[in-house]
């Protein structure tokens, strides 16, 4: 069975992600990303299954990689992780992996910036400030204008308060739902990057 890690409980209908990390024995990378292909396969004929992100890392000197797959239920996600598919996966890949099966539970929506890789929390604010900068400076310009024709039908939707709930209701429903999460994913490598840097200063002077 996988070692389920700080697993939460969404509700029936919530966009759900299963985050699964290996780390993978030295010598046996090209067997593992072969594998990582079949299974990242397998999964995506899932019944629920709605996508799956992989980001690459170092963990000391191993190859360590992160697996965010989201599905659209609870029940979904726990059919793949459950399955006999999965499990004669996992075993397959026991032998090259060094710390086993790992995964978590969490909402897909649930923080903009959670680490995926072996960070231990989040990156810096100054880099989460510029991502969310870059994906919210072009909705406070677009979303105005298109807006703009639709609210100069009625004097009621003219009106300063409702005009500005409508726009403000528009960005923030597409930051979340829509643009943040792929931007997020897009940008991964580096708003870890000094996270992963200071991992490997701190394994190389760390003593024996």
């Amino acid at each position: 069975m996988p070692e389920v890690l700080n697993q939460q409980a969404p509700g029936a209908d919530e966009t759900v992600t299963l985050i699964i990390k290996h780390s993978v024995k030295a010598g046996f990378e090209s067997a593992y990303e072969a594998w990582l292909r079949n299974i990242v396969r397998v999964a995506g004929q899932r019944e629920g299954h709605l996508g799956v992100d992989v980001v690459r890392g170092k963990r000391g000197r191993l190859d360590f990689y992160t697996c965010v797959l989201r599905f659209s239920s609870t029940e979904a996600m726990q059919g793949w992780l459950e399955s006999s598919e999965r499990q004669a996966l996992v075993a397959e890949a026991a032998p090259m992996l060094a710390d086993g099966d790992q995964t978590e539970v969490a909402p897909v929506n649930e923080f903009w910036f959670s680490p995926l890789g072996d960070a231990a929390s989040p990156p810096p604010r100054w880099k989460q400030a510029v991502v969310s900068l870059l994906v919210i400076l072009p909705h406070t310009l677009l979303v105005p204008l298109i807006w703009g024709p639709l609210l100069a039908l009625h004097p009621l939707l003219s009106n300063y308060v409702v005009a500005t709930f409508l726009i403000t209701l528009t960005i923030v429903l597409s930051v979340v739902y829509v643009v943040m999460p792929p931007v997020t994913r897009l940008f991964t490598p580096w708003l870890e990057a000094s996270q992963a840097h200071e991992h490997l200063d701190s394994q190389e002077t760390s003593p024996r």
